[in-house]
């Protein structure tokens, strides 16, 4: 086959929404169908000849452009199989013969469009577990009808996995979703590897359905796109090889991390936006599919599909894919900071897994039923999450879920040391901000050096989270800073405890705030307490209740988040106390306000917190060396 002349842009063409059967978001699997058209027709003019790669526009990862050609092929290949799968074949013929094209070429070691083999811990053994997925969910379409020598040639690519050096992450379920593969066709492949690949999450597994991706505290979307969802594949790839007691243990442990996930989406469909590989995004999706596809989901048909249906139609809304129906390397726009080194311009191509929920039948009840509203959609939330070290606090009035951080850090375990991630260091994360990458004073603390530097946050060191309370402590110029953080409707109050001598600069900055239009209008005043306001009345503040001595600002930059051109954060500026409390709010609620707060220390060092509405807690110290007592709420 050749490529076809097609130059496919512009708006992206859509059925009408259905609102009897999704009164949320309109969105039905027909809408799934049409936006994985329009992914995959995106691709054509970005194949080579034969379909092995596609060459997509941007710049290149680290692994080069011919692995990057690779990665085109796979994850959309990916995409391809669950839509051939979920149609039960009946998609167009050239869908099929495209793909069965790519792997002939791409298999063939003497055609000038094959794959990178797979060698130790290099990236075509990412691809070949998304290859190893799309062979078997479109076996009966596919593979089935490869000739033998086609098929051997797969066989003897991706059986370059057996005996392979892994990297110790998420990477060892590839090796294991590859070579259950090869399992399941009869070709060479070790089980003990297979053992192995299955048994080390187990020691990364911190309880409640939340994994490290890897050793230390690596707390982010992996957990759900790869940690969980990989099992689940296996599951289905290997069958009755299966063991039914790890079956049920991954099961249940996916369905325990469903009941917290559901909460990371705000109404609007947006996912929380922290960690690594956001340029994935509807990806975020994946395990609500999973947890459908494996009945292994405590929520009902209509929620699972009313957020899966709202994140897609959020980014879609948005610009992703564009006009030429390609996910570009960023957010809604092309933001190159959101990226990685191991980003290429196919990357955001993982997205694909997202569509897992179109091997479920079209009668099943996830299609089926009548959407029914997400967590945000109907009150106000606070959910604590021991594992990762988060607090979560949504408002429905506003529809935003705020991500507050005391335990993820992605720093491997010490002595290693590592540069601090403006995904991972910031105290809070939400659904409608986004960190200033790569680096900005929002949500974070800083002890300034002598010429300005401020300090980073590095290794977190978490001291506990229940009810409405997070701590954690860091390294701050060699001195200690230790963090509470209580969360109450829209605003979290943080209680900084330092060690640092007297006459050393501070700084606090709030929530950023983005927009492509225009930039935000920002307020400053006594108080003292700084305010960012973006058109639409999206509003980030903060306000010092204790300790602060100088004024506050707010701090205007461009091109440097991925929510819009234009950001604008809010912060204070002051010499460091032995304590400083700080008032923060990110609202898109005109009722929400930032004034009335207050803190009172006592002579002991508990303070007595008053939050705008009236509502009253109390934090409570030890007197060495510092260890956080999270105490009851006072009453109202």
């Amino acid at each position: 086959m050749t490529v076809p002349p097609v130059s496919i842009t512009g708006p992206m063409h859509l059925p009408d929404l259905d609102l009897r059967l999704s009164p949320l978001t309109g969105w039905t699997r027909a809408h799934w169908e049409a936006v994985a058209d329009r992914l995959l027709n995106g691709l054509l003019p970005y194949a080579t000849p034969d379909f092995a790669q596609y060459r997509l526009p941007g710049p290149p990862s680290h692994s080069g452009p011919w692995s990057d050609g690779l990665e085109g092929y796979a994850r959309s290949f990916l995409l391809a199989a669950f839509r051939i799968a979920g149609s039960g074949g009946r998609v167009s013929s050239a869908l099929i013969e495209r793909y069965a094209a790519g792997l002939a070429a791409g298999t063939d070691p003497h055609h000038p469009e094959h794959w990178p083999p797979i060698t130790d811990r290099a990236q075509p053994m990412v691809e070949a577990a998304s290859i190893a997925i799309a062979l078997h969910e479109s076996r009966p379409w596919l593979w089935d009808h490869l000739s033998d020598g086609v098929r051997g040639r797969v066989v003897e690519w991706l059986g370059g996995f057996v005996g392979a050096e892994v990297n110790d992450s998420n990477w060892r379920l590839f090796q294991v979703i590859t070579e259950e593969f090869l399992a399941s066709v009869g070709a060479p492949h070790s089980r003990a590897e297979i053992d192995a690949g299955l048994a080390r999450p187990e020691d990364w597994y911190r309880g409640g359905g939340w994994y490290t991706d890897g050793d230390g505290q690596k707390f982010d979307y992996y957990n759900g796109w790869a940690l969980h969802l990989y099992p689940v594949l296996w599951e289905r790839i290997a069958g009755p090889r299966a063991d039914a007691a790890t079956v049920t243990r991954h099961r249940g442990r996916l369905r325990e991390f469903l009941a917290d996930h559901q909460h990371f989406f705000g109404s609007d469909g947006a996912p929380v936006h922290q960690g690594r590989s956001l340029t994935y995004r509807f990806a975020t999706t994946a395990p609500l599919w999973a947890g459908a596809l494996a009945d292994a989901t405590p929520l009902p048909p209509g929620r699972t599909r009313r957020l899966a249906s709202g994140a897609l139609k959020h980014f879609a809304e948005r610009g992703a894919p564009d006009e030429r129906g390609l996910l570009t390397l960023g957010w809604y726009r092309p933001f190159l900071p959101v990226t990685q080194r191991y980003s290429g311009p196919a990357s955001p191509y993982w997205a694909s897994k997202a569509f897992l929920g179109l091997l479920l039948p079209e009668n099943h009840p996830v299609w089926m039923a009548a959407e029914e509203p997400a967590p945000v959609d109907t009150a106000d939330v606070t959910l604590a999450l021991p594992a990762p070290g988060w607090l979560l606090h949504s408002t429905a009035a506003d529809g935003l879920v705020r991500l507050v951080n005391h335990g993820s850090d992605r720093l491997p375990p010490p002595p290693a040391t590592a540069d601090d991630s403006p995904h991972y260091a910031r105290f809070a994360y939400s659904s409608g901000t986004a960190p200033e990458t790569p680096a900005g004073p929002d949500n974070h603390l800083a002890l300034l050096a002598p010429d300005g530097t401020p300090s980073p946050r590095g290794r977190i060191h978490p001291l506990g989270v229940d009810g409405r309370r997070a701590a954690s402590w860091h390294e701050a110029l060699g001195q200690r800073v230790e963090t509470v953080s209580v969360a109450h409707g829209p605003w979290e109050v943080r209680v900084h405890r330092l060690d640092a001598p007297s006459g050393t600069a501070v700084r606090e900055g709030g929530w950023a705030v983005a927009d492509d239009a225009a930039p935000p209008v920002g307020e400053s005043g006594p108080g003292p307490r700084a305010l960012a306001r973006r058109a639409d009345g999206l509003t980030s503040a903060i306000v010092g209740l204790h300790g602060w001595s100088g004024p506050g600002a707010v701090v205007h930059a461009r091109d440097t988040n991925a929510y819009g051109l234009h950001s604008a954060t809010p912060v204070l500026e002051g010499s460091a106390a032995p304590l400083l409390v700080t008032l923060v709010l990110l609202s898109g609620d005109p009722h929400a306000s930032h004034t009335g707060a207050s803190a009172t220390v006592r002579d002991d060092g508990t303070v007595d917190l008053r939050f705008p509405d009236g509502t009253r807690e109390r934090v409570r110290y030890d007197e060495t060396p510092h260890p956080t007592r999270v105490v009851r709420s006072a009453d109202r």
